[in-house]
């Protein structure tokens, strides 16, 4: 029998939101023991990994895996941080970990665009993305699919399971990659400024810098210069705006309308009143009530790619996860909203005993055309 992995145990239990007395009441085992578990060398007994396995819901093989990448709590951004709990956190960064290993298991398999994200620490947020539109020769042009630009650039793009509206997603670097996780529950406008956003903390902050308040605001700011450049604004949209204008002008930029709003004010094409006006109108509808939303939301062409391949092979997603160790649900909360319809309907049976080997997937590896 393989030894045990300690660290994986952490990571179930973080990711099933358990603290340690609360597992070891459900296990029928003494906290000292999980104590003791939770430390390299104290190996549990085959009947004691499969009481632990069932009480987190996770496949005993997990337990016996490799150790995981999870983020640091240090390297990674949380939005709206303020607010989330430390339980929170750990969810989220233990969900990133467990989404890093399917990363991991997708590029064993396919050839996926080179990490290519500028770092520009030190420079203010309009004019850090400013660079990053020339670094990456997008010019004044609206972005059409914020997710797609990111997969581009070797951002690897994952979703996170419902956490709460604490943790609408963060980023890190880890190594050399840049990872963001997203909450995909959210409406779509909102979503792409989310990206946007936690972009702007990989170009930000990948070296340290502000933290708390401060590294939200600057965020918040490349995320709004970088999907709404300031000439285009200043070109388009009428000094003194009304609602109606605005609600008619935010469908060119696919931004939220209070998201248009705010960059309007800050350009100075609305006075205070007129901002504070048009933000009571927005607060009428409700906050997730956003006017004229778009019609479809941003999905991953990496991971549509990798899943309709698989697909087409006669791979399901539980043989994925089989294959990684981990619940389907837990896959599944990787992917959610991230993949089209097309690429989910008419998935081969769950049941299915075909498959992929090693061998096969290696021999048939192949480089992922992304097109932002």
């Amino acid at each position: 029998m393989p030894n045990f992995n300690y660290t994986r145990l952490e990571v179930a239990r973080k990711r099933s939101g358990f603290t340690k007395t609360k597992l070891a009441e459900a296990a029928g085992i003494s906290t000292r023991s999980l104590t003791k578990f939770e430390r390299e060398g104290f190996q549990p007994g085959e009947a004691t990994v499969a009481r632990l396995a069932k009480a987190l819901k996770f496949p005993m093989a997990f337990f016996f895996g490799e150790t995981l990448e999870e983020p640091s709590p240090k390297g990674s951004s949380f939005r709206a941080f303020t607010h989330a709990t430390a339980r929170q956190k750990d969810e989220a960064l233990s969900s990133g970990a467990l989404a890093m290993a399917l990363g991991t298991w997708v590029e064993n398999r396919f050839s996926l665009p080179a990490p290519n994200v500028p770092t520009y620490q030190g420079l203010g947020p309009e004019v850090a993305a400013e660079a990053v539109r020339e670094f990456w020769g997008l010019g004044q042009r609206p972005i059409r699919n914020v997710v797609h630009l990111l997969e581009a650039h070797g951002v690897r793009v994952f979703s996170l399971p419902e956490l709460g509206k604490e943790v609408d997603g963060f980023s890190v670097w880890q190594g050399e990659t840049p990872f963001v996780f997203l909450n995909t529950a959210k409406s779509a406008e909102r979503s792409r400024m989310d990206a946007a956003h936690e972009l702007g903390h990989l170009v930000l902050h990948a070296h340290g810098g502000p933290q708390g308040r401060v590294a939200e605001d600057e965020a918040n700011e490349f995320g709004a210069a970088l999907l709404m450049p300031e000439p285009t604004v200043l070109a388009e949209v009428p000094y003194g705006a009304t609602y109606k204008q605005i609600i008619k002008a935010k469908k060119r930029w696919k931004v939220s309308a209070l998201n248009l709003t705010k960059r309007c004010h800050g350009l100075g094409l609305l006075t205070d009143w007129q901002y504070r006006s048009i933000c009571i109108e927005l607060t009428k509808r409700g906050k997730e009530n956003e006017p004229q939303p778009m019609k479809e939301r941003e999905t991953s062409q990496v991971l549509d790619k990798v899943f309709r391949a698989l697909k087409a092979e006669g791979m399901t997603k539980a043989e994925v996860a089989k294959e990684l160790a981990i619940p389907v649900d837990e896959l599944n909360g990787s992917i959610f909203g991230l993949l089209s319809l097309q690429a989910i309907e008419g998935e081969a049976s769950e049941e299915s005993e075909g498959g992929v080997s090693d061998q096969d997937a290696e021999a048939r590896r192949r480089t992922m055309r992304i097109v932002p």
